[in-house]
């Protein structure tokens, strides 16, 4: 079903996050690249990364002296990317994979740093997923992870409700033609578990020294964590 939802909006992806957020998708990206502090040298797994966002975005940082690897369940949302980065010019240090986050087709102990931003709640097994990531991170590698989270802000939260369920839906049919796949999205949203119960979750996977900081009240949050 997953499948089927980022096959639909492959092609409108970037767009709608831009209309969906009012760009703030953006700051939020800005604020996970922040965090990670990408070193010249470094090689960065980004899972569910199809449209290579996150992927320039580490490549920037790191002036090119960098590796990334995109992996994404979904061939359409690879090709997107794929394009994008041609269109972009980089044509070298970004390699696409067709992979499921819960059993990755990377080698174990083999990159620097793991990044998923806005795909984990997407995951059928999260545990599974998490448990993946510590596996294929060197010993001193880090996790990152971008997901809509809890409102932390009262009334907030009551807005973002309004928004999510009311108006998402329409933009996407508007834009996207397509109501169902970002009505599933809002759904997933309140499904995925909030801050600290999620901290909890990277916390069991193995992973120390586990944190997170809210972003714009709570609508989305970074959490880290480090492999010892």
């Amino acid at each position: 079903m997953v499948r089927d939802v980022f096959d639909s909006v492959a092609g409108k992806y970037d767009l709608m996050n831009d209309l969906m957020s009012m760009g703030v998708h953006r700051l939020w990206k800005a604020a996970m690249m922040d965090w990670l502090k990408p070193q010249p040298g470094m090689t960065l797994l980004d899972v569910g990364g199809g449209t290579g966002d996150i992927a320039m975005r580490f490549l920037d940082r790191v002036k090119g002296d960098g590796e990334v690897f995109v992996c994404d369940i979904n061939y359409e949302m690879l090709h997107v990317g794929r394009d994008r980065s041609v269109d972009e010019g980089l044509l070298t240090g970004i390699s696409w994979i067709c992979g499921n986050a819960e059993k990755l087709p990377v080698p174990d102990q083999s990159v620097d740093a793991y990044t998923i931003a806005f795909c984990i709640r997407n995951v059928t097994d999260i545990p599974a997923a998490l448990e993946d990531a510590r596996r294929v991170l060197k010993p001193g590698g880090r996790f990152l992870c971008l997901e809509f989270s809890e409102v932390v802000l009262p009334v907030l939260d009551k807005i973002y409700d309004i928004y999510s369920f009311g108006l998402l839906p329409k933009i996407g049919e508007m834009v996207a033609n397509d109501r169902e796949s970002y009505q599933y999205l809002a759904e997933s949203i309140r499904q995925f578990p909030p801050q600290e119960e999620f901290a909890e979750m990277i916390r069991t996977a193995g992973f120390e020294q586990v944190s997170y900081r809210n972003l714009s009240g709570g609508i989305a949050a970074l959490h880290t964590g480090w492999r010892v």
